[in-house]
């Protein structure tokens, strides 16, 4: 999976956990698509800051993964799930 993708999915599992500045930068920088510059500009703040940051952002993502395991166990479920009847399965895939 293109490590993008799999960021930005990390982030709707974990985004909660994160600073507001934090979720603001990462925001901008992949759904926004700003480049650091354009962030940094608008923010009135360095660019290695915003760099920083988001860098930041990313590890504590991969972290919660590594140790939560969120993403992947709802992964494994939907595989699990995928023979189900429709019903049975659009009710397990609320939950998740």
């Amino acid at each position: 999976m293109d490590k993008t993708l799999y960021l930005v999915n990390l982030y709707d599992y974990y985004g909660e956990l994160l600073t507001e500045k934090q979720r603001e930068y990462f925001e901008d920088y992949y759904f926004q698509n700003l480049s650091l510059s354009e962030i940094s500009e608008n923010r009135n703040i360095s660019r290695n800051a915003i760099h920083k940051v988001i860098k930041e952002t990313e590890n504590k993502l991969l972290n919660y993964e590594k140790i939560l395991k969120q993403y992947s166990k709802s992964n494994e479920i939907k595989e699990i799930i995928k023979d189900l009847d429709e019903e049975t399965k659009n009710k397990i895939e609320d939950l998740l």
